[in-house]
């Protein structure tokens, strides 16, 4: 069991509060259209993965990143994204390194967990519809995660025209 609750923050930090507390700030529920849409991780934490009967992945570890999309216009939404550590989802885990910059194609990486948080990247994100308890709901989940542009891939500076 982890220090975290549903809302992934840390009981045991000064956040906490008071049974008489004055609170201001409500929840806001943005559902973003699919599409593509840049990302900030925003947390991350380590846990470990227990299968189901059926399960086609095996107890490994497992990274839960909690992750902002930036909708521009339409908001922004913060969601759980999990990546399994097992050799069977690598490419996933590559396309996620990818995305934040901290792999190139071809080249093995040690993943560095370290620098995960804060770590920036483009994502394609879908509607998820499901329904729990008789209820028909929606939510956001990244479909895959996109590679960040090349510095090689990226045009040179072109002189402006005019007197110098």
């Amino acid at each position: 069991m982890n220090d975290y609750n549903y809302n992934g923050y840390n009981a045991a930090d000064s956040d906490e509060l008071g049974w008489d507390a004055t609170i201001s700030e409500e929840q806001t529920f943005v559902l973003l259209p699919e599409g593509e849409y840049g990302f900030t991780v925003k947390d991350f934490r380590r846990d470990r993965y227990q299968p189901r009967e059926g399960s086609k992945l095996p107890a490994c570890n497992k990274a839960i990143l909690t992750i902002e999309i930036d909708g521009g216009e339409n908001g922004k939404t913060t969601l759980e994204h999990n990546l399994f550590l097992h050799k069977r989802t690598e490419g996933l885990l590559s396309a996620f390194f990818l995305s934040i910059g901290q792999k190139k194609h071809g080249e093995p990486l040690r993943m560095n967990w370290n620098a995960v948080v804060g770590a920036t990247g483009r994502c394609r994100v879908k509607v998820r519809e499901y329904t729990y308890q008789g209820e028909n709901y929606k939510r956001n989940e990244i479909q895959r995660f996109l590679e960040a542009p090349s510095q090689t891939a990226m045009p040179a500076s072109v002189p402006q025209k005019g007197t110098f």
